[in-house]
């Protein structure tokens, strides 16, 4: 795609939501994706990915559920955030919270997930450690999109990762780590592709 023809063609302005350290996040920042990477939001004030966000100009709305009534009202305040941001599509990087109907109702099929487990293998919020725990072989990454469920959606793609024996967790986690960084912005990438973002 040429340079003009990609200015005349609006970009999907993208939300990021994440809890923690932000690497996928980064990894995203910086595929140069013809995505307008908008908004990030995170249910932590002292993560990571806010500091990450802050270095590529990306504006955070950070809110904490403790300072909501309940979770559709935690997830009214993102949701009128989202609204104010024009946002398209929103994808999950790290973010430790389950999504309800509010936004999966707002958002249908326009939320992704990437999990370090090889779905439906180890779903929730360890994938990596159960499967370590496990003792399995192999293990992998998932993206997927988001449903009622945790880590239930649709997979739209995935990708083995072997555990050797000599691993310890530390070391499987860097793999795992090591093929989101590459897997999720590629995804991403994909889905723009095929008009799917």
């Amino acid at each position: 795609m040429t340079n003009q023809s990609k200015s005349s063609t609006k970009l999907k302005n993208v939300a990021v939501f994440a809890s923690g350290n932000g690497s996928n996040f980064e990894s995203i920042a910086r595929a140069d994706l013809p995505i307008n990477l908008s908004l990030v939001v995170c249910d932590k004030p002292h993560a990571k990915v806010i500091e990450r966000a802050h270095n590529h100009g990306i504006e955070t709305f950070v809110l904490e559920l403790k300072n909501c009534a309940d979770k559709t009202d935690y997830e009214t305040q993102i949701l009128e955030q989202l609204h104010q941001h024009d946002i398209d599509f929103i994808i999950l990087a790290g973010y430790m919270k389950i999504i309800h109907a509010t936004l999966l109702n707002a958002f249908p099929q326009k939320i992704i997930n990437i999990h370090p487990a090889y779905l439906p293998n180890f779903p929730g919020k360890d994938g990596i450690g159960d499967a370590y725990k496990a003792g399995v072989s192999e293990t992998g990454v998932t993206v997927h999109y988001v449903d009622e469920g945790v880590d239930t959606g649709h997979i739209i793609r995935q990708q083995k990762v072997p555990r050797y024996k000599s691993d310890s967790l530390e070391d499987l986690e860097t793999r795992i780590h090591s093929v989101e960084h590459v897997l999720y912005p590629d995804t991403i990438r994909n889905l723009i592709e095929k008009g799917e973002l």
